[in-house]
């Protein structure tokens, strides 16, 4: 078998409401799909992703440009060798952000393609299934013009319990009394029972963080994500052991040499590696590893279309706790409910929350149909 083209489809499309978080406002969702096709007529699809203010163009250009000409007539079953030619290549101009992005679209790719010639969902090629379902928490709360807070978002946790969800993320980053009074009136509006997490996208010091920590510690929330710059490992290991609420994040450190100092300087209680960002599955198995020879939690992020979603799911499926145990503490699956038409849409609405837990699809590669009306309608040159 040997890979005939590599094409990368950037998607986007207007929101009809913008919202914003603790960095900007956003007012498209777009999508860097990409798609490598064989001359036994099998296709993969894999996803690189776009963070809220990322152009899906960047991560399509190095595919275009620089792994579309090392991938072509190549064998998909090498993965492991295409991953390391690919980083090697644009170590000079790469290592991390969309270089990254990209190699983990393309390595998604390569994965499904193997899954669909061997008829195999991929978490039996990477080890199996530690688990057939996951229980899902909701990613929301972004603010939108003319709302009031914190009483939109009572609003918004209401709506996720009673669709079944037991667990859901806050967004803060907006001012430390503000996003305590939001964490506090939260817990008191939905209860005990409930786990919340709450996620500043990297909007504070060192300082700032630890009054929200020590400020929402009665409130009992069950992981801060993302209180300081994605550069401040130091900061990180100054702010873990505060209290008793887990810290997390890592959605933007990238593969196995970015994650060694986070986890050899148990500066994280959870890491966060973004299956379509942080290197695909072949460098996050290794991550993984990492991870469970440092006893380290890990909860992947998950922010991009249902293709990305459907990967997650697979990984996830392969990931054991750490550390293993009879009642193990299980990890996760972060479950965007914001505006985004290409999360069901792309994938023929393919994954599905039925009793708040997710199912492990058992079809081959990513375990869901891509809809390419969908790719044609929001293609964007």
């Amino acid at each position: 078998m040997k890979i005939i083209d590599v094409i990368p489809h950037a998607i986007s499309v207007p929101l009809e409401q913008p919202f914003y978080f603790s960095q900007g406002w956003v007012h498209n969702r777009s999508s860097l799909i990409v798609e490598i096709v064989t001359d036994e007529g099998i296709t993969g699809f894999g996803e690189a992703l776009c963070h809220g203010l990322q152009p899906p163009h960047i991560a399509a250009a190095f595919i275009e440009h620089a792994f579309k000409p090392l991938l072509l007539n190549r064998d998909p079953f090498d993965v492991e060798v295409l991953w390391e030619e690919m980083y090697n290549l644009t170590r000079p101009y790469g290592q991390g952000g969309s270089a990254v992005n990209a190699i983990s679209g393309v390595d998604i790719a390569l994965w499904d393609i193997m899954g669909k010639a061997l008829n195999q969902p991929i978490h039996k090629l990477i080890g199996g299934a530690f688990r057939k379902e996951v229980t899902p928490y909701a990613t929301g709360f972004y603010r939108v013009a003319g709302a009031k807070y914190p009483e939109d978002s009572i609003e918004e946790a209401h709506r996720h319990v009673e669709s079944g969800f037991g667990a859901f993320k806050l967004k803060i980053g907006f001012g430390i009394e503000e996003d305590v009074a939001l964490i506090r009136a939260i817990r008191e509006a939905v209860g005990d029972d409930v786990k919340i997490m709450a996620d500043a996208n990297g909007a504070y010091s060192v300082g700032a963080a630890r009054r929200i920590i020590k400020e929402t510690e009665e409130y009992s929330p069950y992981f801060l994500e993302e209180l300081l710059a994605p550069e401040d490992l130091d900061g990180y290991q100054q702010i873990k052991n505060l209290s008793k609420t887990y810290i997390a994040a890592g959605e933007q450190v990238f593969g196995k040499t970015g994650y060694r100092p986070w986890l050899e300087g148990n500066a994280l209680d959870i890491i966060q590696p973004d299956l379509c960002s942080s290197g695909g599955i072949t460098e996050c198995k290794k991550i993984a590893a990492m991870a469970q020879a440092n006893n380290t939690r890990m909860i992947p992020h998950v922010w991009g279309s249902g293709i990305g979603i459907a990967a997650s799911l697979q990984f996830i499926a392969s990931l054991p706790a750490a550390p293993l145990s009879l009642s193990p503490i299980e990890p996760m699956l972060e479950y965007d409910q914001s505006s985004h038409p290409f999360r069901k849409d792309l994938i023929c609405d393919g994954i599905k929350m039925v009793d708040g837990k997710v199912q492990i699809s058992t079809k081959p590669g990513i375990g869901v149909d891509v809809n390419r009306e969908i790719i044609d309608r929001y293609k964007i040159n």
